[in-house]
């Protein structure tokens, strides 16, 4: 979280370096220095936490489709992540960045990409229903992978997460957050959308009248 601010603070710093046309060199070095090293430390933590995602879909026990993940600059284009790659980056692409008024490069340009894996397709290419699959894939691989760092599953909030899931599929994502013993909020718009959960659940309904909203447990 630190080297976040930090890299943000300097990177606003140096944009607006940037939108004010200042060339001084010895500015922009001190700035960059310390993106450079905080953009790194973000880059290395990022890589950890694909790692351990992928970890934790390796072998599991579940009813999604395995997710590959992968960090990409714009346009799909590689991304300088050590300290001297990215120093560099900033110190020949100042004049690039100058006509732009921004950071055209660094972390903050990182986006996020994934594969179904089974497929060999790109997730943006694949239907709704595969893309919520995916994404289920991720949050309770994500979850495990807590659960084994900290010794104790993360708190789950899930908003209508059984839209676009067939009665297997909601069956299968409840199953899985039982086993992962995880205190889990879930919204949706039907009652019926819970019907795998049984007694496992507890319900709570929420119903608007003359604008007010009434509350009934059970």
């Amino acid at each position: 979280a630190q080297a976040v601010l930090t890299y943000e603070k300097a990177m606003r710093e140096r944009n607006r370096l940037l939108k004010d046309q200042v060339s001084d060199a010895s500015w922009y070095g001190a700035l960059e220095a310390q993106m450079a090293q905080a953009g790194a430390a973000i880059m290395a933590k990022r890589r950890l936490a694909l790692e351990r995602v992928a970890q934790a879909q390796d072998g599991a026990a579940t009813g999604f489709p395995a997710a590959e993940l992968a960090l990409a600059g714009p346009d799909g284009s590689e991304m300088p992540e050590s300290e001297a790659d990215l120093s560099a980056a900033y110190a020949d692409g100042r004049g690039r960045d100058m006509a732009a008024g921004r950071t055209l490069s660094g972390p903050h340009r990182v986006d996020l990409e994934a594969v179904y894996a089974a497929k060999g397709v790109a997730a943006r290419q694949c239907s709704t229903g595969e893309q919520k699959a995916l994404l289920i894939s991720l949050i309770l691989s994500n979850a495990r992978a807590l659960s084994e760092d900290f010794g104790a599953p993360p708190i789950l909030l899930l908003d209508e997460v059984a839209a676009h899931l067939d009665a297997n599929r909601r069956a299968a994502l409840y199953d899985e957050i039982c086993a992962l013993k995880a205190q889990a909020f879930l919204t949706g718009i039907g009652r019926e959308l819970f019907d795998e959960l049984g007694e496992k659940a507890q319900f709570v309904e929420v119903e608007e009248s003359a604008s007010v909203s009434n509350v009934r447990q059970n």
